[in-house]
């Protein structure tokens, strides 16, 4: 196995997409602070080899909308509720990065003058450039679209040569590994196929846009020790979708 502290990175640039849930560990509800801290020196091992990295935090763990819109709360709030939820999230995993002495932003698709800054394309990209870790918070900032598709327009935008989307299970499967033992894992795939297949990876208004913008997409477990630094250094983690 390569020494990652001496490998050549095989991306520059990176959007790294977390599930509110990672945030919760054991916990059934919140933010767990040791996964914020392992989830720090994960992406802390990334700077330290040059890797330019933007991330996007889902809301699950503090807020689900679904349950309040089954019981009749208009959708529109409740995706504004989210986009409050992801919000914390960024500030929480802020901490965690800067007190591992990694320089983060938190920028957001609302105005949240005071907290964090309102997002800003080209300030981004310089803060990328600097070395910076940007966390881009309240999805895209309108309803109706989840963090995924705002975890890919955020990663075409910022120009990253991937989005890394980070689950419980080490890449895509036929089926629920948990549930179907016989599930098979793909080693790859085509936008066209995750689509015709309906093997619910992301949204479809994510899979389209990244497959229009020719933007790749892994897939891989978060929860794997090391697993994001083997991605970077061009390494087979997890299910490449191309």
């Amino acid at each position: 196995m390569a020494k990652h502290s001496q490998s050549q990175p095989k991306y520059k640039r990176v959007l790294l997409k977390l599930s509110g849930e990672a945030l919760m560990g054991e916990q059934e509800f919140g933010i767990d602070p040791k996964v914020l801290d392992r989830m720090a020196l994960e992406i802390g091992a990334l700077i330290g080899i040059g890797v330019q990295v933007g991330l996007v935090i889902g809301g699950g763990n503090l807020f689900r909308g679904a349950a309040l819109n089954a019981a009749g709360m208009d959708r529109v709030t409740g995706d504004h509720m989210g986009m409050l939820a992801t919000m914390m999230n960024g500030l929480a995993m802020r901490d965690a990065l800067e007190r591992s002495n990694i320089r983060t932003r938190v920028m957001s698709a609302i105005p949240m003058s005071g907290i964090v800054e309102h997002y800003d394309r080209r300030r981004a990209l310089r803060d990328l450039k600097d070395g910076d870790v940007v966390i881009f918070c309240a999805g895209t900032g309108n309803p109706f679209f989840t963090t995924d598709s705002a975890a890919c327009l955020r990663g075409i935008e910022i120009d990253a040569d991937v989005v890394l989307k980070a689950t419980k299970v080490d890449g895509v499967y036929s089926a629920d590994p948990v549930k179907d033992p016989s599930a098979v894992k793909y080693e790859t795939l085509t936008y066209d196929e995750v689509l015709d297949k309906k093997l619910g990876v992301m949204d479809l208004t994510a899979i389209c846009l990244c497959r229009d913008q020719g933007m790749p997409v892994r897939v891989f477990n978060m929860n794997k020790s090391g697993a994001l630094t083997r991605i970077v250094v061009g390494e087979a983690e997890g299910t490449l979708i191309e």
